[in-house]
């Protein structure tokens, strides 16, 4: 391999060079047209600007609400709980996040009543669904709030 053999695999484009004379195509005004701010040195339009028209997101109507209040919750299904523990364990965050169904444990989490249990567990969450609540107490479990 030699110096002169190597080339850019990246394409780039050539930069515009602008102000050479009129038969360059960018002479004269150098492509920024006549007058105005979009003419003059250390000028710069905010994103969006649609030249004093008023602007998409104004032209648009407003939609919808969102509540200051809502809370998101992580949810898992008992079904997931019957594949992974065995009977009388203790199901926490910790311990659904160490099986892999909970990627973060900052969020609150929620247990729905999917599939169905046979073990009995201990379960502490914090909220459970009515379906999940007596799935769980039919099996010999505990619910656990918190």
């Amino acid at each position: 391999m030699k110096l002169h053999s190597l080339s850019n695999t990246f394409q780039r484009k050539p930069r515009k060079r602008v102000g050479r004379g009129d038969s360059s195509g960018n002479g004269r005004t150098a492509g920024r047209g006549d007058k105005g701010a979009g003419q003059r040195s250390g000028t710069s339009y905010r994103p969006y600007f649609e030249g004093g028209q008023i602007p998409l997101f104004r032209r648009l109507p407003k939609r919808g609400f969102k509540n200051p209040n809502h809370r998101v919750y992580t949810v898992v299904n008992v079904e997931y709980l019957e594949a992974t523990f065995e009977a009388g364990a203790d199901v926490d965050k910790a311990a659904l996040k160490r099986a892999g169904y909970l990627s973060k444990t900052d969020q609150p989490l929620k247990i729905l009543g999917d599939g169905e249990l046979t073990k009995a567990l201990k379960v502490r969450a914090d909220k459970f669904s009515e379906s999940a609540r007596r799935k769980i107490e039919a099996a010999g479990g505990e619910c656990l709030v918190g």
